[in-house]
């Protein structure tokens, strides 16, 4: 099956890498999980339709810590400006957050304290939504950074960077490792396998045990980006992740769950 994050691995194909100083792919992932839970979810599908219930992308987050919530569903404050409402925490129904450790592992306990501030901040104000963090977590050794790297080498090139870099980024040319040494991230061997070991620690809770603090659903999609080889969502990895049934275990997890939350 597709999930949002092949979306993902062809926006970087068709752009020529990965760059992780955009929220680009967080809101490709955002809205594809979006529109195959109204495909799969009757009781979303009703509801949106109706108008009862309308999505956001990147909603600052309660509690003024300049976080956004990825994905917001929910119902709409009344509002006598717009006629079409903003949204309201205290209707929130589907949080989504979507994390990313591809570049560099050493990022992995900040975006493991983002997950868990985000986590805190919504439960406090709506326990009852249904809460869901994706992360993508990534197995290659080493990356080249396109946007703090390469692109800097051709800061005032930018003609010359579009027509002789760009169509060489993730074609497989070996030769981009050699020149630009001083672009390149090194992970080290274990690097994957001790992120994967921190974001399965993040709380989460049982079905219908909205008074716990954890998260609906945890999903770790691992992939292979590196700016130089083809990339790829990793469906065969050394972690025994079977990406398509988990991805699919998680709109049946939302669906069942905002059907029997909000469904009266």
């Amino acid at each position: 099956m597709s999930t949002p994050f092949d979306t993902v691995i062809e926006n970087i194909k068709k752009r020529g890498y990965h760059n992780h100083r955009t929220q680009e792919h967080s809101n490709l992932v955002s809205d594809g999980i979006f529109i195959q839970l109204l495909e799969r979810c009757e009781a979303l599908r009703r509801d949106f339709g109706e108008g009862r219930v309308r999505r956001w992308l990147n909603v600052p987050a309660p509690g003024g810590r300049h976080r956004k919530i990825d994905l917001f569903v929910g119902e709409p404050r009344p509002s006598a400006t717009d006629g079409k409402g903003s949204p309201d925490y205290d209707r929130a129904r589907i949080c989504v957050e979507n994390k990313s450790v591809v570049t560099a592992h050493r990022n992995a306990d900040a975006r493991f304290s983002d997950l868990d501030e985000e986590l805190q901040a919504i439960h406090r104000v709506k326990p009852e939504a249904v809460l869901v963090a994706t992360v993508m977590v990534g197995l290659a050794r080493r990356f080249l950074n396109i946007p703090d790297g390469v692109r800097k080498a051709y800061r005032s090139r930018e003609e010359e960077f579009q027509k002789k870099i760009v169509p060489r980024l993730s074609s497989g040319d070996q030769l981009l490792w050699t020149e630009f040494p001083m672009a390149i991230s090194q992970n080290r061997p274990d690097d994957a396998r001790r992120t994967l070991e921190k974001f399965r620690q993040i709380k989460t809770r049982p079905p219908a045990q909205t008074h716990i603090l954890g998260y609906d659903f945890v999903l770790i999609v691992p992939v292979y980006i590196d700016n130089v080889n083809p990339p790829h969502v990793a469906r065969k990895n050394p972690f025994g992740i079977d990406v398509n049934r988990e991805y699919e275990s998680m709109l049946e997890r939302i669906c069942k769950a905002y059907t029997a939350r909000w469904q009266s």
